[in-house]
């Protein structure tokens, strides 16, 4: 999936091997609401419509790997995922952290930044022993390669060189506006975060956990965007660097041609008509593939 500023699109490789991408027009959220140039509440906005999209995206590529008669079970399965998702997060990276803090709680007596710490350091322990785990899955692998794809193009691309498979492997399949660099953040900011809200009752700690994301995401998505133009907040973004060796992966070539093929729908036609005048010739699956 890619997203452009007046535009979104995805693109797959379909059984019979042909590329095949949908669009849709999407101006920026900044310019069709208010709240969404307003600091803080704009990451929450940023982050719904990215959750949004992507589920989009998910379902709309799950239709084009199989059949008609599977499509419909096929969508009823996401939708399952994604809540049992919800739940293992809120489950396994919320309460499981505040489980083993309250047992190193219960060796070395109440201390609210002890408490917060180790809940946090667990739960980055957790956050990036999930992400290790699933990536042993050839499946979940292949996804990661994908997002290689992804993040190479679009390097290419922002340095102005021909979209071309050759020229794109060239570079590195770690970007710094990295959706795990986001996640990263939020992790680390949500230490601080609960540090400074004390040590409450244990009602009131289960729900601050979870009452309070939003506005850790927002916190954490001004940080992001500081982070893209101070060079001296670059480090903020280096954990999510490193994290993505966890989930992006050299990709082949012809998931690179998928990529191209996405970027390529999400431009409007102006920036696609500009883009295939001075970036040279396009691979052959891109210039056969399908647009919807």
């Amino acid at each position: 999936m890619m997203r452009a500023p007046n535009g979104w699109a995805v693109a797959v490789r379909r059984p019979d091997d042909v590329i095949e991408a949908v669009s849709h027009k999407l101006p920026r959220l900044s310019s069709r609401s208010r709240l969404a140039r307003m600091p803080l509440i704009r990451g929450v906005m940023v982050l719904g419509e990215s959750l949004s999209l992507g589920f989009r995206a998910l379902s709309w590529s799950a239709q084009k790997a199989g059949d008609e008669e599977g499509e419909e079970i096929q969508k009823r399965h996401i939708v399952g995922a994604m809540t049992v998702a919800l739940v293992f997060f809120v489950a396994v990276f919320m309460l499981l952290p505040l489980l083993a803090a309250r047992g190193v709680e219960a060796l070395v007596g109440k201390n609210t930044v002890v408490f917060n710490i180790v809940d946090g350091l667990v739960r980055i322990g957790l956050f990036v022993g999930y992400i290790w785990a699933i990536g042993r899955s050839e499946d979940i692998r292949r996804v990661f390669r994908y997002h290689g794809a992804e993040h190479k193009t679009i390097h290419a691309y922002e340095a102005g060189d021909p979209l071309t498979v050759d020229e794109i492997q060239k570079y590195s399949p770690r970007h710094p506006r990295c959706g795990t660099n986001f996640l990263m953040i939020v992790v680390l900011i949500a230490i601080l975060v609960f540090t400074a809200l004390g040590r409450p009752s244990w009602p009131w700690l289960i729900a601050s956990r979870i009452v309070f994301i939003p506005v850790i995401a927002g916190i954490s998505y001004e940080i992001l965007k500081a982070a893209a133009d101070r060079t001296w907040l670059a480090l903020a973004s280096k954990p999510g660097i490193w994290l993505q060796r966890l989930t992006t992966a050299e990709p082949d070539d012809d998931m690179v041609e998928v990529a191209i093929t996405s970027l390529r729908a999400a431009l409007d036609d102006e920036e696609r008509s500009d883009l295939d005048s001075t970036r040279g010739p396009l691979p052959a699956a891109v210039v056969d593939a399908v647009y919807g």
